[in-house]
């Protein structure tokens, strides 16, 4: 681990300048990473990471340098060349540093060096052949594990020292389904903030059934249908059109620099009064829990919309200065490589107090969009474009032939207001969220949520 006197010299040499503020933030990450293709194994990393980033505030400025050498001098180089690089000169002592006592919200009971990387890969092994003899029409199966362990300090020019240790495992299956001269893709993964006791919770064998099964309907389903119509979004990783849609339009980095459709907007309606959507890191051994953010701030659980008002937005101390308000303990970084910023944790739509029966019977024609794929947003304007991986049409308010091909269109925003249904299932997804501070972990969901009327593409 990184010395008190070391950082509190970083940090008196990079006040040495026009700087107000400086912050070091020191990381030491154990990755393990197993791959499986074909049968065949076709990576086993292990590895590790270290090394320090200094960020520098003078008003609205920053400045972000960071370094692999932990050597002595050349950390103190690194301060001495952001101090020069900002100007100015002053003297400056660090006060001294007050250390956050803080309770991890979920103890890890094996570290992920307890295994050998054999005893990991039987996971693969296992889960490899479940996949492939779920039918004869699945011609690929790719599978891996991926476990950290990172060490961060955060300590800053306001006496502030926090220490964290975040454990992660993660599984992920992709199976490949040959049919009607074409290849269709099913996906399913978990992941969970624990140590390697998450394979007494999850089973890899269960994910390889549900991604053999969705590329296997895949195979046989019809194309769907286009126009404006109902759609029924499952829990899970339904979520991920909140994630995305709503979500990032929510972080400071962009209401900030009035660039989401949602600036300016706290206190006012801006959905259905169904929803009640939280960001919240401290959910025990949830995926992109931390007991504190990557700028030492305590996580929490930050209500963002409630009854459809807008509540709150997703702040970190850079943003909290420029709009004049305080963090909400939502900085995130995927690496000491990158600047922290307002970043998401595990985000999903509350539980609500319909049944997915009475949604379903609702609706006359619509889709039920039972798993989402990939997308694209622009959180200036909310716009969207999702494919759904796992499809069926609705008739007659009922759930009838799975579909292939789908696509939601729409808005963010708009979508917030057409929401008439939400049932009492919550359930949440794990996945991985890129923005500008790298890839971080994060989670979304929701229960099962009727949207009255979104644009479906297909090739009808």
């Amino acid at each position: 681990m990184l010395e008190e006197r070391i950082v509190r010299f970083l940090l008196e040499e990079a006040m040495r300048s026009k700087a107000d503020f400086a912050e070091v933030f020191y990381e030491n990450r154990r990755v393990t990473k197993i791959s499986m293709e074909d049968s065949r194994m076709q990576a086993s990393i292990r590895g590790r990471e270290r090394g320090v980033g200094l960020r520098l505030y003078y008003g609205l400025n920053t400045i972000y340098v960071y370094t692999s050498d932990l050597s002595e001098s050349g950390l103190l180089d690194l301060a001495r060349r952001a101090a020069l690089a900002l100007g100015g000169g002053k003297d400056f002592i660090q006060p001294p540093f007050s250390r956050q006592e803080l309770t991890p919200y979920y103890e890890v009971q094996i570290f992920p060096d307890a295994w050998s990387m054999r005893e990991k890969a039987e996971f693969l092994r296992e889960a490899d052949e479940v996949a492939r003899a779920y039918s004869e029409l699945i011609s690929q199966v790719s599978l891996s594990h991926l476990d950290t362990d990172q060490e961060v300090i955060i300590a800053n020019s306001d006496g502030l020292w926090a220490q964290d240790r975040r454990v992660r495992t993660r599984f992920l299956v992709s199976s490949i389904a040959q049919g009607k001269g074409e290849l269709h893709t099913g996906f399913a993964s978990n992941g969970a903030s624990m140590g390697l006791e998450y394979y007494d919770h999850y089973s890899p064998v269960e994910l390889a059934k549900e991604a053999s099964r969705i590329a296997v309907l895949a195979a046989s389903a019809e194309y769907a249908p286009s126009g404006k119509m109902p759609v029924i979004m499952d829990n899970a990783f339904g979520g991920v059109l909140f994630h995305e849609a709503c979500g990032h339009s929510l972080e400071a980095s962009f209401i900030s620099k009035g660039t989401s459709v949602f600036t300016g907007k706290l206190g006012e309606k801006i959905a259905s009064d169904k929803v009640f959507a939280y960001d919240d890191g401290t959910i025990p051994g949830e995926w992109g829990t931390t007991r504190i953010d990557d700028e030492g701030t305590p996580t929490r659980n930050n209500l963002l919309i409630e009854g459809g008002i807008l509540k709150s937005y997703l702040v970190d101390r850079l943003h909290a200065r420029r709009m004049g308000t305080e963090s909400t303990g939502s900085a995130r970084r995927e690496s000491y490589r990158y600047a922290p910023t307002s970043r998401m944790n595990n985000t999903f739509i509350a539980a609500g107090k319909d049944t997915f029966k009475e949604m379903v019977a609702g609706v006359e024609y619509g889709l039920y969009a039972k798993t989402l794929g990939g997308g694209s947003v622009n959180p200036a304007s909310g716009d969207f474009n999702f494919q759904v991986s796992e499809a069926y049409l609705i008739e007659n308010g009922k759930i009838t032939k799975p579909l292939r091909g789908a696509a939601l269109i729409g808005k963010g925003a708009e979508v917030l207001e057409k929401i008439d249904a939400v049932s009492g299932d919550l359930k949440l997804g794990q996945g991985m969220c890129g923005a500008d501070s790298g890839m971080v972990p994060a989670s979304l969901g929701q229960p099962q949520v009727r949207v009255s009327e979104l644009t479906v593409g297909g090739r009808e």
